[in-house]
């Protein structure tokens, strides 16, 4: 992955692409903001989740082993990935034990952040999305954009090219109206449903007394991957557990009215272990660590674990409204993605390192998450970490040494005062109009984006010690 700054730049001439990502955010933000301004408790149920996410996350030890311990009890399995590499080994051998050749699978960012779907194909098994919006991404060999709507790059009339490349039984005549939409995809998905024999899903949350996967959506695809095939695969992260069911009570008031604008989910699916004569014949609850563990550890990033994927951030941001998701890598765009792939994965690499900077600290995400995560002070708290982990190198970077150099000059008035007269003297000489528009080196990414002031000919510094005498 590039840096986030020049890896948006390939994309933002394309005008309608960027009227899509601008039009689908804004509508859900008014959805949001008019959903959210119904309840009277609505300060207080967010309150209430913020409370909910730290007192799991404290305890996350203590709520994981009683999750696994409900889960086997209720007869499923529990396995345990460090990271993504183990996390796929173990689905990949799931599958490979049912024999299934062929495995349908709903909307999981987790599923997706450990890289499944490359792994799944390389041994020969054939992945049907379900969700509409995941199906149109893998018929468009595309990449996601969004965390609930992956497919808003893009408009009704491209959706229906792709459908009608992709599913050959919809014929030629496919309107782009959104029900037949609706409709072809679900005529595309019944076949691999009924004949499956394994299905992959994620978790919105893990409630740890009773050993339940919960799986909150809108089209009804999950809650079919849940029930037909023989065999259940659920991949979720260890920050997806709750403590008790009375928690659910606050997050499914706060999660549809945030995300979709919806006062309730038209579908909450819940599924505890495995039932004789009545679904999936296993149930695999695959945990993931993935960094998480490390993001805990950070008394300050932490807070970022307690996201229940809403977007709400990604519909504020006017930073991710112009660049898409597509530059903050592979898995969570937006503000929550800034702090939450630089902690997993560290900031060692030039792309993590860059997403703290991915931001205005204008401050709307915090203002709309429902679970009161400050991204804006994370975003600062990790940027503090980039700058430090660059004072370990062996090289200093250009901007370190630049900064460097400059904490010298300042630290003395004799030298401060000598760089003032001649900066100033060659400023005005690279000045038109009163305007810097271009400066050399390093400095000229200021000048990319906007022009700089010339300095006056004459310092305060030096006016009053003209006229103080």
């Amino acid at each position: 992955m590039p840096t986030f700054a020049p890896a948006p730049r390939p994309g933002l001439p394309a005008t309608a692409r960027r009227r899509h990502l601008r039009g689908a955010p804004a509508a859900r933000r008014e959805r949001a903001a008019a959903a959210s301004g119904e309840p009277a408790d609505w300060a207080d149920l967010r309150e209430a989740g913020r409370a909910i996410g730290d007192d799991a996350l404290r305890n996350l030890d203590v709520h994981l082993e009683e999750l696994e311990r409900a889960v086997t009890e209720a007869g499923g399995t529990v396995h345990w990935a460090a990271d993504a590499a183990e996390a796929r080994r173990i689905v990949t051998g799931l599958v490979r034990a049912a024999g299934a050749t062929e495995v349908v699978k709903s909307a999981s960012l987790a599923v997706r952040e450990i890289g499944l779907d490359g792994a799944l194909a390389g041994m020969g098994v054939t992945v049907r999305e379900t969700a509409l919006a995941d199906l149109a991404v893998q018929l468009g060999e595309d990449e996601p954009s969004h965390l609930l709507s992956p497919a808003a790059h893009r408009d009704r009339a491209q959706i229906r090219e792709l459908f009608r490349r992709g599913m050959p039984a919809a014929g030629p005549d496919l309107p782009d109206d959104p029900g037949a939409l609706a409709a072809a995809a679900r005529a595309h998905l019944r076949e691999p449903f009924l004949r499956a024999r394994v299905a992959i899903t994620g978790a919105n949350f893990l409630v740890a007394e009773s050993g339940t996967a919960v799986v909150v959506e809108s089209e009804g695809n999950a809650r079919m991957c849940l029930t037909l095939p023989e065999t259940l695969i659920c991949v979720a992260g260890i920050d997806k557990v709750v403590p008790a069911w009375d928690d659910m009570e606050v997050f499914l008031q706060l999660l549809p009215r945030s995300s979709t604008g919806d006062r309730m989910t038209p579908y909450v699916s819940s599924w505890t272990g495995v039932t004789p004569g009545d679904g999936p014949r296993a149930f695999h609850l695959v945990l993931l660590d993935n960094g998480r563990t490390k993001a805990l550890a950070d008394e300050v990033g932490r807070a970022a674990l307690r996201c229940i994927r809403c977007s709400a951030c990604l519909n504020v941001c006017p930073v991710y409204e112009r660049t898409g998701g597509r530059p903050y890598g592979p898995v969570y765009p937006g503000p929550i993605g800034a702090i939450l792939t630089p902690q997993m994965r560290g900031v060692e690499s030039a792309a993590a390192a860059s997403l703290p900077y991915a931001s205005t600290l204008c401050g709307a995400c915090a203002d709309v998450c429902p679970v009161k995560i400050d991204i804006p002070d994370v975003l600062v708290h990790l940027r503090g970490k980039v700058v430090e982990s660059r004072r370990r190198r062996p090289v200093p970077t250009p901007e370190l040494v630049l900064m460097r150099g400059l904490a010298w000059t300042m630290g003395d008035p004799r030298r401060y005062e000598a760089a003032l007269r001649r900066g100033t003297r060659w400023a005005r000489l690279l000045s038109r109009g009163g305007r810097i528009r271009r400066l050399p080196g390093l400095l000229g990414k200021w000048t990319e984006a906007r022009d700089l002031p010339a300095p006056p000919a004459e310092s305060f510094r030096a006016w009053w010690n003209r006229t103080r005498p």
